[in-house]
């Protein structure tokens, strides 16, 4: 669908990021409203933000300029709040609570759910790790196509918030499957069907957890919702079950599909960008670098559910706000924004490289997880999973590929994913190779490097391709030389011979060929194709 035809008479942004026109890739739809519609207002009166500025200060002025609904306006936000579970738990959620509650919730979920306790749970993250790879192996080593997304990016976060609440694996799976029906419960747009179906999840959830926290209290273990229910020498005051219950319901919501998702759009950069796989190979902050990037180009919840109500009467963008108007951000498109971030379709973890987490290099928040009081409470724990994964993942299967397209979930909301075919790449197949004349500097440093491959431009320097494929003695050194590249001007491209994009002949690509191929998931917007 063409971006002009959509946009000429825009009345909800909502629904069209729920249409499928957008499933897989929403980033020009995005781009339209930052350049013509920045403070949206909906059909349904919602405002939605999408500039990466606006978006940094309504988080930031949450508890100031914004603040949760309260209790008796629960009904004017959720018509359906009186006599839907869901929408209840999800009022009393940490993320819907102002100051002094929120302040007094936070403390108590952060005596025990810290830092130091998730970085306590990397031997196990590991563990689990390396035992999802190994159910993977038997599979990809005999050439069969295995679901990534089902076998390992879901499966991982379940298995962890097993480990972390000190749960079955078995009742943790179960309790997972019911997650995407409270998720799309949730969403703005959501039919009285889809919040019936959230609310019969939510009730299964919630029994399960008010049973499991009498069995922490009587049979206490080294878990997550054993020291929540625990006595603190220092601290008398302590969750009621049902804050506690709310706060886990939470937890599962909040960190698990997204978790999920991060991990399959990592596996999918991994696949497009395989000359900034080197990131994954090196340092902790080269790792940590890659997976800021990908949590920019792809945040797997694309704006918050949660309301932000107006305190008072707001001008952003020549545009009013009123008082009480229920705001929500467009968190991936201000990931997108080029005042922002340089360059924002192209992925370079570099931008990320040496700095603090979120943090870019120009001084820019990464949006994913929000900012404030209301940040993330998982942040650190679905980084140390993705942290613990991608490498052991890339040294694992370093010939992985993708074996059919990935298929999403249509969702309004979030941007996950329903299955991601992979398999392993035979030895021999055929690498193609690409410069960006546009980064490429003058020092001649590939050209040196590899003589055979390259040439030096006159009367510039710059490096040209000598010819449409490498020869497979090469191929070792062409990796190495763009992972090296300073500029990461040089674009490599594997495939196998008989790829469905060569399926014709047998021949290499031309050198025509091979630019449109690297300009197309150079400049994909977010659908990855992961060819390469």
């Amino acid at each position: 669908m063409d971006v002009q035809e959509t946009t000429a008479a825009c009345r909800d942004a909502f629904a069209e990021l729920a249409s499928r026109a957008w499933i897989n890739d929403p980033y020009p739809f995005m781009r339209w409203l930052r350049e013509h519609d920045p403070v949206h207002r909906a059909a349904s009166g919602l405002f939605l933000l999408s500039r990466h500025a606006d978006i940094y200060w309504a988080l930031k002025a949450t508890g100031d300029a914004f603040r949760g609904p309260a209790p008796g306006e629960l009904a004017r936000y959720f018509p359906h709040a009186a006599t839907s579970l869901s929408l209840n738990l999800l009022a009393s959620t940490l993320a819907m609570k102002d100051p002094p509650a929120h302040t007094r919730l936070r403390r108590l979920i952060s005596r025990d759910f810290n830092m130091s306790q998730i970085d306590n749970l990397r031997p196990s993250i590991a563990r689990i790790v390396a035992a999802r790879l190994d159910v993977m192996a038997p599979a990809l080593e005999g050439g069969e196509v295995v679901d990534l997304h089902r076998e390992f990016a879901l499966a991982l976060p379940m298995l962890v918030f097993a480990e972390l609440f000190g749960m079955p694996q078995d009742d943790m799976f179960g309790l997972a499957a019911g997650i995407g029906a409270i998720l799309e419960g949730l969403s703005p747009h959501a039919s009285d069907a889809r919040l019936a179906a959230a609310d019969v999840a939510s009730a299964r959830v919630k029994a399960y957890f008010g049973g499991l926290i009498q069995r922490k209290r009587t049979d206490p273990r080294h878990d997550i919702v054993s020291m929540l229910v625990g006595a603190h020498d220092d601290d008398a005051d302590t969750l009621s079950d049902a804050e506690l219950i709310s706060m886990l319901w939470g937890m599962l919501l909040g960190g698990f599909a997204t978790t999920a998702a991060t991990i399959d759009h990592a596996v999918l950069s991994m696949l497009a960008y395989p000359e900034q796989r080197h990131w994954l190979q090196g340092d902790a902050m080269g790792v940590k670098a890659f997976i800021e990037e990908v949590l920019r180009c792809d945040a797997p919840a694309m704006f918050s559910s949660i309301p932000r109500i107006a305190q008072r009467d707001i001008e952003l963008g020549g545009v009013v706000i009123p008082k009480n108007a229920d705001v929500r951000v467009l968190i991936a498109s201000g990931n997108r924004d080029p005042d922002a971030f340089a360059n924002p379709d192209r992925f370079d973890p570099a931008r990320f490289y040496g700095t603090s987490p979120g943090m870019s290099t120009d001084g820019k928040i990464m949006l994913s997880f929000g900012h404030g009081i209301h940040f993330c409470l998982g942040a650190q724990l679905a980084r140390v999973q993705l942290a613990e994964s991608l490498p052991r993942l890339q040294a694992r299967f370093p010939t992985l590929a993708l074996a059919e397209q990935p298929i999403r979930e249509p969702s309004a909301f979030l941007r996950t994913f329903r299955a991601l075919p992979v398999r392993l790449r035979a030895p021999g197949g055929e690498m193609c190779v690409v410069v960006d004349q546009d980064l490429c500097g003058t020092s001649g440093q590939c050209v040196l490097t590899l003589p055979g491959t390259f040439r030096q431009r006159e009367p510039d320097g710059v490096a040209e391709v000598c010819g449409a494929t490498v020869p497979q003695a090469l191929h070792a050194a062409v990796r190495l030389a763009a992972s090296q590249c300073p500029v990461a001007a040089i674009r490599v491209i594997e495939s196998e011979a008989g790829d469905d994009e060569r399926a014709s002949t047998n021949s290499a690509p031309t050198p025509a060929e091979a630019q449109r191929l690297a300009a197309r998931d150079q400049c994909n917007s977010g659908g990855h194709d992961g060819t390469v």
